[in-house]
């Protein structure tokens, strides 16, 4: 397995095993696919780990079935029966839009956005979750729903170890300044650019 060499040592005063278990803030960012299915990759990890986990999609449709959704609720179910793992919730903010329009005026799904963060908000404050899951967030942002200083205030100011990821295009500079890491998936090569369409087990 690789060795992380740091580029230096920061004079922060915290010991190597403080600074290992600093939570994060990740950002999954750029045009390309796969930021969901990466931060859903690292809730799998959490879940084993035993943490608490919250996914809170934001503009993917409530009708719409992932198998994401589908594996973490079943590991959910699983940790209620046994034990193993930690707990999951999944929360999908209003019926939202990402490939297909949906019933609503803008106005209806900025208040679904703005309800969704007040929640994500006091779950921070109460120290909910050890990992959140803020899938589509950065949407929210770049429409103007929400403020993204109050965004990166709250984010910045969260107590206890609470490791956030959030995913989407178009990530705001100021998001992007205050992350721990940032990812851009940029696309290389797409079977759609080719004429195939989304399919089973590898778009849902």
């Amino acid at each position: 397995m690789p060795q992380g060499r740091p580029a230096g040592v920061p004079d922060d005063g915290l010991t190597t095993r403080e600074r290992r278990n600093r939570p994060l803030v990740i950002v999954h960012t750029g045009e390309m696919k796969g930021k969901s299915t990466a931060a859903f990759g690292l809730a799998l990890r959490a879940w084993h780990q035993g943490w608490p986990v919250g996914v809170f999609q934001f503009v993917k449709s409530a009708k719409w079935r992932v198998g994401e959704e589908a594996a973490l609720r079943a590991l959910g179910r699983l940790h209620e029966q046994t034990g193993e793992g930690g707990p999951v919730t999944w929360h999908k903010m209003g019926e939202g839009w990402s490939w297909i329009q949906r019933p609503g005026a803008e106005a209806d799904h900025a208040a679904d956005a703005r309800e969704g963060w007040a929640q994500i908000r006091r779950d921070l404050a109460a120290e909910a979750y050890g990992l959140y899951v803020l899938d589509e967030f950065t949407y929210p942002m770049k429409w103007g729903w929400l403020d993204v200083d109050d965004v990166v205030a709250t984010l910045r100011a969260r107590p206890g170890r609470q490791h956030v990821v959030i995913t989407g295009r178009d990530a705001d500079p100021r998001l992007v300044e205050a992350a721990d890491l940032v990812v851009e998936m940029t696309k290389i090569k797409h079977p759609m650019d080719a004429g195939q369409k989304g399919q089973r087990g590898i778009e849902w």
